[in-house]
This record gives structure tokens, sequence and C-alpha cells, in this order.
């Protein structure tokens, strides 16, 4: 934000220059093909191996597995750089702040050297597929069973909304592996996608925004995959693997409001000062004045929130619940100031032609995906006592 002074204090002299790259990548790389990409419903395969080959992918797994050898921060400056380009359909995050920290964390040593440098080169995309058809929110509750048979798990069920599902060479399955039991009978599985007869892809699903992204149906049918495969070292262990990761997953979806607030702010700004209305700027209007002298200050205060979090987070003493109200809160937040700004722009709005339009679709879902804000406000209400 050109407008601002205000410094995360996360930030240092290394990460800085990883934002002046990333800066310079996505806004001579991708931005261009932006409109294209929303026309055909994905972003480019080969996407993926430029961004591979510019080091923006995986930014915080080890360098020993091909990544970055940074921390959460290098990838919280690829995303907000991703973002202020307005490449909002491009899955990085799930591939980078999400898929890969599952298996950092729980990988053995052999899954990690096979599937983290695929990933980091972009030759693997990775997905994770949580959400079914008839369960949303309530992981415990999923319908997709993995059987095993000998060294084999067998799996069958359906999920929906799937990021990166039409482009996953591999994809972390939330299944049961014990039906009868909820929380403690899920287990996560890597399916590897390329010439798995049991796997299918569905419908590239058509969306309100962020129409660059591949948002998928996908299918498993006696879909086989090795036992080896299992991440961690029990069955059973996969709602723990799942509720210790959701806090980053939930941080993430807040920053992203964030940075999405100052770039709308950026282009209202912009337009405000452009714009004439009865012989003035509608920059000089107190109505505009003071509705924007309010998005700027609950803005600053989602950023100072979201920068609190991050730095807990690098400490490990994010706990899920200000995880949840991160997520909650700067979801409504942004949604609530980019229509404030779209409202500035008069009909030039409402015409995709406009950031702030493109903006105002794709803000919707940050307060329905990573568990909608009304499970945010339950997970928070449990601790009131």
């Amino acid at each position: 934000m050109e407008y601002e002074n205000y410094q995360s204090p996360w930030m240092n002299d290394e990460l800085a220059m990883l934002q002046d790259a990333a800066r310079k990548f996505f806004n001579k790389e991708f931005a261009p093909h932006v409109e294209r990409w929303n026309e055909q419903g994905y972003v480019d395969r080969s996407a993926w191996n430029q961004a591979g080959s510019a080091g923006l992918l995986c930014a915080e797994i080890p360098a020993e597995f091909g990544g970055g050898g940074g921390d959460y921060r290098y990838d919280t400056v690829i995303m907000e750089e991703m973002h202020r380009a307005g490449v909002t359909g491009w899955g990085n995050q799930v591939h980078s702040s999400i898929v890969a920290p599952y298996i950092k964390h729980y990988g053995s040593t052999e899954q990690k050297q096979r599937w983290l440098p695929q990933m980091a080169s972009g030759d693997m995309v990775g997905a994770i597929a949580m959400t079914e058809p008839n369960t949303g929110s309530d992981l415990q509750a999923v319908r997709t069973t993995a059987v095993r048979d000998g060294d084999e798990y067998v799996i069958n069920g359906s999920k929906t909304y799937i990021t990166n599902g039409q482009q996953c060479g591999m994809v972390i399955v939330v299944a049961k592996t014990d039906p009868n039991a909820r929380a403690k009978g899920i287990s996560l599985i890597v399916v590897e996608t390329d010439d798995n007869p049991g796997f299918k892809r569905g419908r590239n699903l058509k969306k309100m925004g962020q129409k660059s992204a591949d948002t998928s149906e996908l299918f498993f049918e006696d879909c086989r995959v090795p036992v080896g495969n299992l991440l961690g070292e029990t069955e059973g262990e996969g709602f723990f693997q799942l509720m210790n990761q959701l806090p980053q997953e939930r941080l993430s979806i807040g920053q992203a409001a964030v940075v999405s607030m100052e770039r709308a702010m950026d282009v209202t700004l912009d337009f405000v000062k452009e714009r004439q209305a009865f012989g003035q700027r509608v920059l000089d209007f107190q109505n505009t004045k003071f509705t924007l002298a309010e998005c700027k200050t609950n803005l600053r205060i989602a950023r100072t929130f979201v920068d609190q979090c991050l730095v807990q987070h690098m400490e490990g003493k994010l706990d899920a619940t200000t995880a949840s109200m991160a997520k909650y809160w700067c979801t409504e937040q942004q949604c609530d100031l980019i229509d404030k700004c779209l409202q500035f722009h008069g009909g030039a709005g409402y015409m995709d032609e406009y950031e702030i339009s493109r903006l105002y679709t794709d803000a919707r879902v940050q307060k329905i995906y990573g568990g909608t804000n009304e499970i945010m406000k339950e997970l928070i209400g449990r601790t009131l006592g």
C-alpha cells in the first residue's frame, strides 16, 4: 500500500528480497495471463513449473527435499505478492502452505523424498480432499472409506470443491479407516493420480469468483494405493493431524483477506482521486473520506492482528481459537470493506473489467472454505466456559 508507512514486524532484508523477486515474477509472468486463465477455468499447467524454477513453490520445505529452506513467512510473502498482482486463482496456497506441510510434518523420510522435490519443482501439483457432497466443516462425518487389503488400501468415496483437482498429481485423501469410529477412525492417505484406474476427475466446477482456480469433483472407485501411502505411523491419526494443521490454513486465509483489502483500498483511492462528480473529486466528498477512513482503520487493525498471529505461529504459540478469530474476523472485514469500495466505483464497480468487481466476487468464498465462519464462531464460543 503506497499510502501506508506500516511495516510488518516479521519482515527482514532477506524476505524483502524475496518480496521484490516475487512481485516482479507475478507481474511479468502471471498477471498478463489472468484474463485468459479466468476464461478457460484453470491456470496453465506450465505455470507450475515456471514458479518452481523461480523458487516460488514450497518455500518452507527443507532444502534437502527440494524446497526453499525457509519458514512460513516465506510462503506468506509469496502469497501476498500473488494476490497483489491479481493472481487469485492459482492454487499455490493449497499446494505449498497446506499440502506440503502435511508431508513435511507427518511423512516418512521415504515419502518426503518421493513427493516434496516434485512438488517444489512444479512437476507434481498437490491437493487435499476433505469436503464431500454431504460433508463440509464436520470432518468427523466423512463417508469416504479406506479398507486395507493386504499391502494396499482400497479407497471408495467422492470429494467435491477440491482445489487443484484437475491438475493434481497427488492428493491427500481424508478417509475412514474405521467406519464405526468418528474422529479416531480418520486417516490421511496419499493417492498418486497418474495411471491409477480407481481415481477419476469429475467436473471442473464453475464458480462465482476465483474463476481460474480449478475446483473439482474427485471420485475414488476401488482406488488402490500402497499401505505405505498412509501419513503417520498408524491408522486413526488423521483427525489429530488435521486439527494440528488447520490453524495455519486458517491464518493463511485471514492473511489473504488482508492483502485483498489492501488491494481494494489501492484501486479505490486511485479511482476516487480521478473521478469527478458535481465539479469535484469523489474523494473530496465528506462521505467518501469518512467511509474510507473507517476502512483504513479496520484494515490497519486486521493487518496488525494477522501479523501478531504470524509472530505467534513462528514461536509455536498460535492456538486454534486465535487462528479461528483471524479467519472469521478478517474475512468478514474483507467482504464488508470491498463492498464499500465497490460502491464508490458506481456502475463501473459492477463491470468485470474493473479489478474491484473481481475482488468482490473472489472474496465471498473466504467466509466459507477452511471451515465456515459460523463454525469459527462455534469454536471460539467453546472457550467461553
